[in-house]
């Protein structure tokens, strides 16, 4: 048997055995109450009992001698004599009489109270009723007297007593009887729930199994779900953890296999280069040019990777209220440092939206410069914006050869590059995949819309919220964005390029 199972085992052991005991002690409980409730009953019923047998006593003294018709006039034996003859005791009563302090008449009983004389003493001084209980062989006697008076003297002492230990034997049987039902109540409860138990941690049980079984290279093992209660809810919290552990080690997998190929073959270059290189101060500069060129692509794909890393986190964005008037016509003017292109503003849209200015800047920055590694010099490029609905779009348009139908979902894939076109690019395929991640961090999506020689549009749609005056916002300004990695920021001259603006009623395709 596996560590796992003995702890399951123990677990099920210590579970069922708290709740063994938390009833056990119930039942005990249940029982000392009920006992000292019956027993309390008991002695209530012989009170009871006892008193009555006292009024009869009382009334039949004070009344007429149903042999006579005559009053008794203190007659006490003619008094014992017809409250013996009319009533019958009941089960372990006694009924005994003392005239003139000395015994008269007595029941049957277990234990003659009338010859112990101590008892007899007692009772002939009385001169006001007593009620106490005895010990005797027999058991404890719980006992009422009553003195008959005449002419200012006890003539006569009336006993009325009851032996208990039959009917507290009763009682202690009964509540034997039922502590033998509930003890084996108790043992086929915890044989039931033993085997409910085990029925119940299944489930943890095939979570642990699955769980030791679980490795890098396999994670395609899942638990059935069964019922909606807590467990089944366990299980499906598992199983969708496995979901995401298996995209997660596939994803990585990819990664390191994609980011260990383009980080090679720089590495290669700089190895090759570095030994090949002579004495020539002229062979030495163009291979330190060149290797300095292969490490400054590393840094940049490091980066990337970086970025996309963050990309994971919960605070990757940080949404603030901006203006996206403001935020467009930035764009445009530092997209101008990326490339001599024809740059022309599309539309801007004015309205308030939440947004992080600086990531999705960086998410069109990458757009604009992958549409100038596409177009030619000179070639028309526009960017922008456009509030539709509850939406806000962000757009880059160019008039390049367009992405192959082939290509539109695989390039915005980490490492991923178009097989159409001209490329130029010394990057590695990550720029698309950092606009995927900015547009889905902000819960939004990327749009492409393309035909072959037509160029292409790369749309960020994202939820827009906010008011509608800019002074409103209480943000930095959009210019915090900073300049797109790679081009310096244009400088003062570079202010002076006109924009174009081309006024339209629509600036993008159709979704």
């Amino acid at each position: 048997m596996t560590d796992g199972r003995r702890s399951h085992l123990g677990f099920r052991a210590r579970v069922l055995g708290f709740s063994a005991a938390l009833l056990a002690g119930a039942i005990v409980v249940g029982l000392v109450v009920q006992r000292a409730v019956l027993l309390r009953r008991l002695d209530a019923e012989v009170a009871a009992s006892l008193e009555q047998e006292r009024e009869e006593m009382q009334r039949l003294a004070g009344g007429r001698n149903p042999a006579t018709g005559q009053p008794f006039e203190g007659d006490v034996r003619a008094i014992f004599d017809t409250f013996m003859h009319r009533n019958v005791p009941i089960e372990g009563e006694v009924y005994l009489t003392l005239v003139e302090g000395r015994p008269y008449a007595t029941t049957p009983a277990p234990v003659r109270l009338d010859r112990v004389p101590a008892l007899v003493e007692r009772w002939a001084n009385l001169t006001e009723g007593s009620e106490g209980e005895i010990h005797t062989d027999a058991g404890p006697v719980r006992y009422l007297a009553v003195p008959l008076r005449t002419q200012g003297r006890t003539a006569g002492v009336f006993v009325v007593a009851n032996f208990l230990r039959a009917e507290r034997e009763e009682v202690e049987a009964g509540i034997r009887v039922a502590a033998g039902v509930a003890g084996m109540v108790l043992v086929v409860a915890t044989g039931l729930a033993w085997v409910i138990a085990g029925r119940l941690l299944r489930p943890v049980r095939q979570l642990t199994d699955s769980a030791r079984s679980i490795s890098e290279t396999d994670l395609s093992r899942r638990i059935p779900v069964e019922g909606n209660d807590e467990i089944a809810e366990l299980t499906r919290t598992f199983n969708d953890m496995l979901d995401r552990l298996a995209g997660a080690f596939a994803a990585q997998r990819a990664f390191v296999d994609d980011a260990g190929h383009e980080l090679r073959t720089p590495i290669t270059i700089i190895r090759g280069h570095l030994e090949l290189m002579g004495d020539d101060p002229q062979d030495r500069e163009e291979t330190v040019a060149l290797v300095t060129d292969e490490l400054d692509r590393m840094a940049r794909i490091v980066e990337d990777l970086l970025l996309l890393a963050k990309a994971e986190q919960p605070d990757f964005v940080r949404p603030q209220l901006i203006e996206l008037s403001d935020l467009t016509t930035e764009l445009v003017v530092k997209a101008r440092a990326l490339g001599d292109r024809d740059w022309r503003l599309d539309a801007c849209a004015e309205g308030v939206v939440r947004g992080d200015a600086q990531r999705l800047a960086q998410a069109m920055f990458n757009l604009a410069r992958n549409a100038v590694e596409h177009t030619t010099a000179g070639a028309e490029i526009g960017l922008g914006s456009a509030l539709e609905g509850d939406e806000a779009r962000i757009w880059v348009r160019d008039t390049g050869a367009g992405v192959d139908p082939h290509d539109r979902d695989r390039i915005f894939d980490r490492f991923a590059r178009g097989r159409s076109g001209s490329r130029r690019s010394d990057g590695a395929g990550l720029g698309l995949a950092i606009v995927r991640a900015v547009a889905e961090g902000h819960h939004g999506r990327v749009e492409l819309h393309s035909r072959a020689g037509l160029g292409a549009t790369f749309t960020v749609v994202f939820p827009a919220t906010g008011g509608d005056r800019p002074e409103e916002l209480d943000r930095p300004p959009p210019a915090s964005a900073g300049p797109p990695p790679g081009p310096s920021a244009p400088g003062p001259d570079d202010d002076t390029r006109e924009i174009h603006v081309v006024e339209t009623t629509r600036q993008w395709p159709a979704s």
